[in-house]
């Protein structure tokens, strides 16, 4: 598809907005995410595809507002379908081992380096570890991911974003692990890390969320929701981040506002329509298409031939 259509593709939401299970099992050594910073324990999921590992386009040379937002969210969107469509299936395998009577030594592994990874201090195979992993193992909606990559990065233009491939503003605290703010505090030692992609930032991201105790309340939302079969909402998770910035309560209203100015609950349906039965072949073609246009609103139609 060329960049002209696929603009036109994640144009049409904000033209209209302003008119108007399968289980996965894994298997050894299939391919792993790539990222220094965040610890990322996911050698069990398919091969990466290629385009996950490509850099930032120079959205800075794109004048036009509304097609620099579309520019934007048609780099973006693809790589959030990757990297949540891949939490899917860990999170569908982590529910159907929690129905087995017992696991295996390679199961208790693999829950144990979860739980490790999303900072679960629980005893091994207490019902306390269970619950948790269950909470924190889960997608991020892409609305809130969409209006914080936009705020964060300045639209793919900040020099965290064009350096570092960071699109959150994540932070890191060994020397030499990402770049050092120019206005850093006196005695401060963080840097804001740097990124091999922007998939490695979103996928960064999500297990921030996941796991930080400041998105506590973030997490229970969604928990609620799941428990009530709602459809998760970008809007309402927002409220989880007051502890995002020192502004609080006003940078939530402004996530908002941006999610809902920009209409990206579009992707929200999106993405849930896609994933809808978490049916295995799909969840799988997903976290590993060759082809990110397939990726795109209203395009996720995969079948066992396409990826020729």
């Amino acid at each position: 598809m060329s960049a002209g259509k696929r603009a036109l593709v994640l144009i049409l939401p904000l033209i209209a907005f302003a008119i108007g299970g399968g289980f996965y099992v894994p298997v050894p050594n299939s391919g792993f995410d790539t990222n220094t910073h965040s610890a990322l324990a996911l050698k069990d999921l398919p091969q990466l595809p290629d385009w996950a590992r490509e850099p930032l386009p120079d959205f800075s040379q794109i004048r036009d507002t509304t097609e620099k937002k579309a520019a934007f969210f048609s780099f973006l969107y693809p790589r959030i379908v990757l990297a949540n469509s891949r939490v899917l299936l860990e999170r569908n395998y982590l529910m159907r081992l929690k129905q087995k009577p017992s696991l295996t030594a390679r199961e208790k592994k693999w829950l144990q380096g979860q739980a490790d990874r999303l900072k679960i201090d629980a005893a091994p195979g207490s019902q306390e570890q269970w619950r948790l992993l269950e909470k924190r193992l889960d997608v991020i909606p892409p609305s809130l991911i969409m209006a914080q990559a936009a705020n964060e990065s300045a639209w793919g233009t900040s020099r965290f974003a064009r350096k570092g491939n960071n699109l959150f503003g994540q932070w890191c605290f060994s020397k030499g692990c990402g770049l050092v703010p120019r206005h850093r505090v006196e005695g401060a030692n963080h840097e804001v890390a740097s990124f091999s992609s922007p998939y490695g930032s979103i996928r960064a991201y999500i297990q921030n969320l996941n796991r930080h105790a400041t998105y506590q309340s973030l997490r229970e939302i969604r928990v609620q929701d799941r428990e009530q079969k709602r459809p998760l909402s970008g809007i309402e998770m927002a409220q989880g981040l007051l502890g995002y910035s020192e502004r609080g309560k006003e940078y939530v209203k402004e996530i908002r506002g941006m999610i809902h100015y920009n209409n990206l609950e579009f992707y929200d349906d999106d993405f849930r329509a896609t994933v809808k039965d978490r049916n295995l072949t799909t969840l799988q073609q997903l976290a590993s298409t060759r082809s990110e246009d397939r990726l795109l609103p209203r395009n996720t139609a995969l079948s066992d031939n396409a990826e020729g």
